[in-house]
């Protein structure tokens, strides 16, 4: 049985070494062959020669450099294309998420014939608006989806080789990593982590804006309908309010005329309009994204273990 462990380099080079540790005696502890990728996400410190030093040490260590920064859902789902185990683990690479997790993990996926064994923080870190914004966007997400996703999941998790081959036949190109990996389906368990606040998050308030819009975009379509109904609603309005209009005219004439109401009137509905254009050219700006089939990453080199690296 070989345990594929994938984990993403950046600005993580202090880490690289403890996590090859723990990562080492994790799979003598559930009695595995072990094969560590890293995956060099265009990290601007020295984790590729750090990760580089560790692979001439270990053959069991592949190190695979993307050519830029990609982001950490594709260079995740860069070294899961690569991962040849019978079972693959991911985990950012900054020890927040402790390897050694993999032990419970495992465990729970003989218990419970899991496919998937995920975590999800007890007690999630982070200041009050941050945490405000994670209960916002999954309490949307989960209104708006098809599906239910489950709240304050970590990165770490462990999957069988059928479950990753099957989440690998998605094609997408603006990812949502764990909004796939629930869709994929299969036997999936929950459990319990702990995870410590070590470093400072590397998601931006706009980088985590504009992965919220595309998680809704790619697992709903309920904001189009949404402007479908909205859109019936207004136009039976303003019926409504023509029909008023005429009415006064007819019974009661029309008094001093005004541009106040007329200004208001064409500003708000301006505002509707350009808000209904812009939730349709996201979904627009989307599918411009996918037809253009671009590679999730690109691979520069990939250094393996034992091959003087």
């Amino acid at each position: 049985m070989k345990l594929s462990v994938v984990t993403t380099i950046y600005r993580t080079s202090g880490a690289i070494a403890e996590f090859h540790r723990r990562a080492s005696a994790v799979a003598i502890e559930i009695g595995c062959d072990l094969e560590l990728i890293f995956v060099n996400d265009g990290s601007p410190d020295d984790g590729l020669e750090v990760a580089r030093k560790v692979a001439r040490q270990d053959p069991r260590v592949i190190v695979i450099d993307l050519s830029r920064n990609f982001g950490q859902h594709r260079a995740l789902w860069t070294g899961m294309e690569h991962a040849t185990g019978n079972l693959v683990a991911i985990f950012d690479g900054d020890l927040e998420e402790d390897p050694a997790w993999l032990i419970e993990f495992h465990r729970l996926m003989n218990e419970t014939e899991s496919d998937v064994v995920y975590g999800v923080q007890r007690d999630p870190k982070g200041r009050a608006v941050y945490r405000g914004g994670r209960k916002v966007f999954y309490s949307v997400l989960n209104t708006l989806a098809a599906i239910e996703f489950p709240t304050n999941v970590v990165t770490a998790r462990l999957m069988t080789r059928r479950y990753v081959d099957a989440l690998l036949r998605f094609e997408e190109r603006e990812l949502f990593l764990v909004g796939l990996m629930h869709m994929a389906g299969f036997v999936q368990t929950a459990t319990l982590v702990d995870k410590p606040k070590l470093t400072e998050t590397k998601y931006t308030f706009r980088r985590l804006f504009w992965l919220f819009l595309n998680a809704v975009t790619a697992f709903s379509t309920a904001p189009l309908a949404a402007i479908f109904l909205a859109g019936i609603g207004l136009s039976l309005g303003a019926l409504a309010f023509i029909g008023l209009l005429v009415f006064r005219y007819y019974w009661f004439g029309v008094g001093v005329e005004g541009w106040t109401s007329v200004m208001a009137a064409v500003v708000f509905f301006s505002g509707v309009l350009l808000f209904f254009n812009g939730v349709m050219a996201i979904y627009i700006g989307t599918i411009f994204m996918e037809v253009k089939r671009r590679p999730l990453s690109i691979v520069r080199t990939i250094h393996r273990g034992g091959d003087g690296v």
